[in-house]
């Protein structure tokens, strides 16, 4: 917690009444965050008398989940005021999209958060797919795998969430066993994408590649233990009156409240809201899947923790029924399939890691000039959308996750904007924690779970 402020960082000017002193007609004391020992806050504190003092928490504190600064303003251990300060990740994803094809955007977009990047590849895809017009011809495999998927990745999103709440308490073991059921369900996303994270594995017009020979096996075997280890959270944490104390009552925020910030999510389901896009607005298939909304009327951190572990149980569910459908369609095309959607590839994984088959290289090298013509093209050209614009919306682990794209008929979008629930959830934190305690605005950020890639794209 950066609360380092000294009696020498303070300043002020007959020009700007923030930082005018007591004795001045313009002002109040400001301080500033320049350095210094908290022995020398305190020692100056105390010789001014003053009851208010304004602190940083973050950007490098771990309660704060990654590169965010919170400038709260406090009354002894109380909370008067809260600005949240974000940009310190902003990598301009967004505007980089802008100057790609379309084919890479999923590779962009997938970055803007490493926790759930699986959803925002989704988005994307989704809309570009809207934009071309072939929602309804996706062949059912391809909307199978996009659910599984995403069902494996918001499992893994929200047992990152619970176990962040529960480091955030200094209860290691709870995040040690988050930790450990997180990594199988990055084991079988890996085995099914190559990648760990930022996977690019949903593209516009379905998934990158098929399951591989093992994945029904792989999958089986992910569900089976999870359905084992996952409970074993609950007990370590709803059985313990310590746990259950620091979050029921903390971060209270009214529905109205909730609908007035733009939330969504488990944060707006604690509000007993039963709003989940898979529902309400349903997408690649979720209609013909049995799962239930989870909501909570508590209100509070408690309760979208809880909704977290309901969801999980839910994903299962999904899975599960998930399986069995791509058992049926074993075979069957998992995207669209024209040329020019497709990456020209044939990749295998050699002694050299993962890249294109000697086959496909002889072909495009030394047997056909319009199999190398094609390749070049839509690698570095990519393919054309029709002009329109577009905004889909998914249900992420956070809460509604949208995608608006613009097109002008060319290779790559005009504008790309993407709307990520942290960056309401995150401006929701002044309703949350002022009036409260400075311990309970940690419980607070941690029951919003804040990925800030998404916040500052």
């Amino acid at each position: 917690m950066s609360e380092q402020y000294s009696d020498a960082s303070r300043a002020a000017t007959d020009d700007d009444d923030i930082f005018a002193g007591p004795g001045d007609e313009k002002g109040d004391h400001a301080y500033l965050a320049n350095g210094g020992d908290w022995d020398q806050v305190v020692e100056a504190q105390r010789e001014r008398s003053d009851e208010t003092i304004v602190i940083n928490v973050g950007p490098q504190h771990p309660s704060t989940h990654g590169v965010m600064r919170l400038v709260m303003e406090m009354d002894g251990e109380t909370i008067i005021s809260l600005r949240p300060s974000i940009g310190f990740l902003h990598t301009g994803i967004e505007k980089s999209a802008e100057y790609r094809s379309w084919s890479q955007g999923s590779v962009f977009f997938t970055r803007c958060n490493y926790v759930a990047g699986i959803f925002n590849e989704a988005a994307y895809s989704l809309a570009v797919d809207k934009l071309l017009g072939i929602t309804d011809k996706m062949p059912r495999r391809g909307n199978q795998l996009r659910v599984m998927a995403m069902e494996a990745n918001r499992i893994a999103s929200h047992i990152t969430a619970v176990g962040a709440t529960g480091l955030d308490l200094g209860a290691t073991s709870v995040q040690e066993v988050a930790l450990r059921e997180r990594e199988r369900t990055l084991d079988f996303l890996e085995a099914v994408t190559g990648l760990r994270m930022n996977n690019a594995y949903i593209r516009p017009g379905g998934v990158e590649d098929d399951l591989p020979e093992d994945g029904l096996d792989l999958l089986d075997e992910l569900i089976r233990q999870l359905r084992k280890n996952v409970p074993e959270i609950g007990q370590y944490t709803l059985t313990n009156p310590i746990f259950v104390r620091r979050n029921k009552g903390v971060a209270h925020m009214s529905l109205a409240s909730a609908v007035m910030m733009g939330a969504s999510g488990p944060v707006l389901r604690s509000a007993g809201y039963p709003w989940d896009l898979r529902k309400m607005e349903p997408y690649c298939g979720y209609e013909n899947y049995d799962f239930e909304v989870c909501t909570a009327d508590s209100f509070d951190s408690y309760g979208r923790f809880v909704i977290r572990l309901n969801e999980i149980e839910q994903s299962l569910r999904i899975l599960e029924q998930v399986r069995d459908e791509l058992a049926e369609s074993k075979g069957e095309p998992y995207r669209i399939e024209d040329a020019d959607l497709s990456w020209p590839s044939d990749l295998t994984v050699a002694s050299d890691g993962q890249g294109n088959s000697n086959e496909h290289v002889k072909h495009i090298m030394g047997e056909s000039m319009e199999g190398l013509i094609h390749h070049f093209k839509i690698v570095s050209q990519g393919f054309h959308v029709p002009a329109g614009e577009v905004y889909m919306a998914v249900e992420a682990p956070a809460g509604e996750l949208g995608m608006h794209l613009v097109s002008d008929g060319g290779t790559r979008p005009y504008r790309a904007h993407l709307r990520d629930p942290g960056f309401n959830h995150v401006q929701s934190l002044p309703l949350l924690c002022e009036g409260g305690m400075l311990s309970d605005a940690v419980m607070a950020i941690s029951s919003i779970d804040p990925v800030m890639g998404g916040v500052d794209r």
